[in-house]
């Protein structure tokens, strides 16, 4: 082997060696709901007054990474706050903390309404209650978590890499404004960790937060991996790194990963040899595919083998190519689920094709959602799938191409277009109806929606509106009166009797039709819900509609 080859093997295996992924980090740590709930009589408008304070708080983590939000009067009153770890991107801290405001909704079952609740997931924190918790730093419900694997090695140095490292994070995390990341140790005796305040603890009382979540930890020594989930910071160690490198240049991680590096320069310098870098270059991506085709088998299952077999699958190169390989002047929009591209296939088609980032399950759930639901239903006021892939680094959906951007852009004026007219708009608000009657009385399948919003109706050349975007969508079974299910939409759009109970109908769907109208007809956004006297539909129902459409 020439020393070209060589070192092209050697600088492959340091680079990996340094190699940190971006990820949102949205595994869920731990849900934590209060025993006290509200009275009958005040539930509809402590629901709103959440609800509102959700649909706050999330430009402020949108900008900052975190927000602190009071919402509501008297004992309707709700305290919201959100942050993301420090070490986060701000796209990473986006998508896990909308995964976040979805699943604390589990903290409002169908029966009871309960007035508090903290969702901790390892990338990001969400807590609303019924009282001002800003600068609560610890709380009779904290938690301490420990892994369920122990380490497996000595012992007793493990301990010790532990336990530095925690000495390390109380005294750097809280002179470092209350965050810091570090590793102790070598090789297979690495412990990595991280200690964090949230922003409204005051310097004290981060103090106290650090210092009593380091003690707590200690139960965790024996396991790979521990947690403490207090009321004002979160302490993580680990034996696996999982904070991203560009926020952790701090002393502990310094301190510490110099030994790391040194152990690298050293066998650098004794100069291994071509077999060995050959035998460890094939080993590891072996098992890279290995692992890969692992996590496929268990995420997807038999639906990999369906999709690659029907006729709606297209490759990755092609589709790829048919996006000038996703250059940016061929970005059409963003959305919650992926990034969607204009491209032309090979037979000269123009369409719309999206790309799904598979970080979490959700994704997963919502690309064969709408491969199954979707391919076999035709209407002109819905958007056709016509392909989509699975063989490349992320999963593609392909539509018909709809030129006329989505009823959101002309509505509330966002790419300075040309205003819909009265005649145009009676049409759009017939089709998008049309299509609802489709998917729930007229399609061989009974499908609901549950996203209908203004940005999810596309409009083609002539301004007839296709209804797109159906990864939330649900088949509701012959016979049966509704579904219970994970509460999912948007908010403002939101059936009140849905979210509060959770039971789901068509209704739902024509809720959210009913929002879309009367935002189509007065050209304003319904920001909040239920008795919120800001929300649109508060204004609409309280006053004569016809003084309403000539003040607005």
């Amino acid at each position: 082997m020439d020393c070209s080859l060589k070192f092209i093997f050697l600088f492959t295996l340091l680079s990996l060696i340094n190699l940190s992924v971006s990820d949102p980090r949205a595994t869920e740590a731990a849900l934590i709901c209060s025993n006290k709930t509200a009275a009958s009589s005040d539930r509809q408008v402590y629901v709103a007054n959440f609800l509102a304070a959700m649909d706050s708080v999330t430009p402020l983590v949108s900008r900052t990474k975190f927000g602190a939000v009071i919402n509501g009067t008297g004992n309707n009153t709700v305290y919201a706050y959100g942050e993301c770890m420090k070490d986060l991107s701000q796209t990473d801290c986006n998508l896990c903390f909308a995964q976040c405001k979805t699943q604390i909704l589990r903290c409002l079952p169908f029966q009871r309404l309960i007035t508090g609740g903290r969702l901790y997931y390892d990338g990001c924190f969400l807590r609303y209650d019924y009282y001002n918790f800003f600068n609560e730093s610890m709380s009779s419900v904290d938690r301490t978590i420990c892994g369920n694997s122990s380490f497996v090695g000595d012992q007793r140095l493990f301990k010790e890499n532990v336990g530095k490292l925690m000495r390390d994070l109380k005294v750097g995390g809280i002179k470092n404004d209350g965050f810091l990341t570090g590793v102790v140790g070598n090789g297979s005796f690495s412990v990595y960790g991280l200690a964090q305040c949230w922003e409204f603890v005051n310097g004290s009382g981060c103090q106290r937060c650090i210092s009593d979540a380091v003690m707590k930890i200690g139960s965790c020594f024996g396991k790979e991996e521990g947690r403490v989930l207090n009321a004002g910071c979160y302490v993580r160690y680990s034996t696996q790194k999982f904070f991203n490198n560009s926020a952790s240049d701090t002393p502990a991680a310094r301190n510490g990963g110099g030994s790391n590096r040194l152990a690298v320069i050293l066998a650098t310098t004794l100069g291994i040899s071509a077999f060995l870098l050959f035998v460890s270059a094939v080993s590891f991506f072996v098992r890279k595919k290995v692992l890969k085709q692992k996590r496929e088998k268990q995420q997807l299952g038999a639906s990999i083998r369906t999709v690659n077999k029907s006729k709606l699958n297209i490759s990755y190169e092609t589709l790829e190519k048919a996006a000038n390989y996703f250059n940016s002047s061929n970005k059409l929009g963003q959305g919650g689920s992926g990034s969607v591209y204009k491209g032309i296939l090979p037979d000269g088609r123009v369409v719309a094709i999206k790309r799904l980032f598979f970080n979490t399950r959700q994704w997963v759930d919502h690309f064969f959602n709408e491969v199954n639901l979707i391919s076999g239903i035709h209407h002109k006021n819905l958007v056709q799938l016509l392909g989509c892939s699975i063989t490349g680094p992320e999963s593609l959906l392909v539509y018909e191409y709809v030129p006329n951007h989505s009823l959101s852009d002309y509505i509330f004026d966002t790419k300075n277009l040309q205003p819909l007219t009265w005649r145009q708009r009676y049409k759009i608000v017939l089709g998008t109806a049309e299509g609802l009657a489709y998917l729930h009385e007229e399609s061989k399948l009974r499908i609901i929606h549950r996203d209908i919003k203004l940005s999810n109706v596309l409009l083609d050349e002539d301004f007839t509106a296709k209804i797109a975007d159906f990864g939330l969508a649900r088949l509701f079974p012959e016979g049966k009166s509704h579904i219970s299910t994970a509460i999912a939409g948007t908010l403002g759009y939101m059936a009140p009797e849905y979210i509060v109970r959770g039971k789901l109908t068509e209704k739902a769907d024509v809720y959210s039709f009913g929002v879309l109208v009367i935002e189509v007809v007065c050209g304003k956004k319904n920001n909040y819900v239920f008795k919120n006297t800001n929300s649109l539909l508060q204004q609409v129902l309280s006053c004569d509609t016809f003084s309403f459409l000539n003040g607005h």
